[in-house]
Protein backbone atom coordinates (compact mmCIF):
# COMPACT_ATOMS: atom_id res chain seq x y z
CA UNK A 1 0.00 0.00 0.00
CA UNK A 2 1.24 3.47 -0.86
CA UNK A 3 0.80 6.10 1.81
CA UNK A 4 -0.77 9.37 0.65
CA UNK A 5 1.49 12.41 0.81
CA UNK A 6 1.14 14.71 3.79
CA UNK A 7 1.14 18.42 2.98
CA UNK A 8 4.77 19.41 3.72
CA UNK A 9 3.69 22.95 4.57
CA UNK A 10 1.45 21.70 7.38
CA UNK A 11 3.83 18.95 8.44
CA UNK A 12 5.89 21.52 10.34
CA UNK A 13 5.01 21.54 14.04
CA UNK A 14 4.88 25.34 14.28
CA UNK A 15 2.85 25.87 11.10
CA UNK A 16 0.43 23.14 12.18
CA UNK A 17 0.08 24.83 15.58
CA UNK A 18 -0.59 28.22 13.94
CA UNK A 19 -3.26 26.71 11.70
CA UNK A 20 -4.88 24.88 14.63
CA UNK A 21 -5.03 28.10 16.63
CA UNK A 22 -6.50 30.09 13.76
CA UNK A 23 -9.12 27.47 12.96
CA UNK A 24 -10.33 27.42 16.55
CA UNK A 25 -10.14 31.20 17.05
CA UNK A 26 -11.00 32.39 13.51
CA UNK A 27 -8.41 35.15 13.92
CA UNK A 28 -5.54 35.93 16.25
CA UNK A 29 -3.01 38.64 16.84
CA UNK A 30 0.68 37.91 16.48
CA UNK A 31 1.53 38.20 20.23
CA UNK A 32 -1.22 35.69 21.10
CA UNK A 33 0.05 33.20 18.51
CA UNK A 34 3.61 33.71 19.76
CA UNK A 35 2.54 33.12 23.36
CA UNK A 36 0.47 30.03 22.57
CA UNK A 37 3.12 28.38 20.39
CA UNK A 38 6.17 29.37 22.42
CA UNK A 39 7.91 30.36 19.19
CA UNK A 40 10.40 33.16 18.81
CA UNK A 41 9.11 36.25 17.01
CA UNK A 42 11.55 35.73 14.12
CA UNK A 43 10.71 32.07 13.56
CA UNK A 44 6.98 32.69 13.87
CA UNK A 45 7.17 35.55 11.40
CA UNK A 46 8.91 33.32 8.83
CA UNK A 47 6.34 30.53 9.27
CA UNK A 48 3.41 32.96 9.01
CA UNK A 49 4.93 34.31 5.78
CA UNK A 50 5.08 30.76 4.38
CA UNK A 51 1.44 30.08 5.28
CA UNK A 52 0.42 33.42 3.81
CA UNK A 53 2.37 32.84 0.57
CA UNK A 54 0.55 29.50 0.16
CA UNK A 55 -2.81 31.24 0.59
CA UNK A 56 -3.56 29.31 3.81
CA UNK A 57 -3.88 32.46 5.93
CA UNK A 58 -4.30 36.19 5.47
CA UNK A 59 -2.18 38.67 7.37
CA UNK A 60 -3.54 42.11 8.13
CA UNK A 61 -1.17 44.75 9.45
CA UNK A 62 -2.94 47.56 11.28
CA UNK A 63 -2.40 49.76 14.30
CA UNK A 64 -3.88 49.77 17.79
CA UNK A 65 -3.40 53.38 18.70
CA UNK A 66 0.21 53.97 17.73
CA UNK A 67 1.31 50.35 18.09
CA UNK A 68 1.53 47.99 15.12
CA UNK A 69 -0.90 45.07 15.19
CA UNK A 70 -0.69 41.96 13.00
CA UNK A 71 -3.87 39.89 12.70
CA UNK A 72 -3.88 36.45 11.09
CA UNK A 73 -6.94 34.63 9.73
CA UNK A 74 -7.34 31.23 8.12
CA UNK A 75 -8.64 31.22 4.52
CA UNK A 76 -11.00 28.71 2.89
CA UNK A 77 -7.95 27.31 1.07
CA UNK A 78 -6.16 26.90 4.40
CA UNK A 79 -9.17 25.26 5.98
CA UNK A 80 -9.40 22.74 3.13
CA UNK A 81 -5.66 22.03 3.31
CA UNK A 82 -5.93 21.48 7.07
CA UNK A 83 -8.94 19.17 6.68
CA UNK A 84 -7.13 17.20 3.97
CA UNK A 85 -4.04 16.94 6.18
CA UNK A 86 -6.09 15.59 9.09
CA UNK A 87 -7.87 13.06 6.83
CA UNK A 88 -4.54 11.88 5.43
CA UNK A 89 -3.12 11.51 8.93
CA UNK A 90 -6.17 9.48 9.94
CA UNK A 91 -5.51 7.19 6.95
CA UNK A 92 -1.97 6.62 8.24
CA UNK A 93 -3.38 5.67 11.65
CA UNK A 94 -5.99 3.33 10.18
CA UNK A 95 -3.30 1.44 8.24
CA UNK A 96 -1.34 1.07 11.47
CA UNK A 97 -4.37 -0.44 13.23
CA UNK A 98 -4.84 -3.04 10.49
CA UNK A 99 -1.25 -4.30 10.75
Amino acid sequence: MKFPTLDPLLHSELRLAVMSLLISAEEAEFPYIKEQTGATAGNLSVQIDKLSAAGYITVEKTFKGKRPCTICRVTPTGLKAFDDYVKTLKNYLEVGKKS
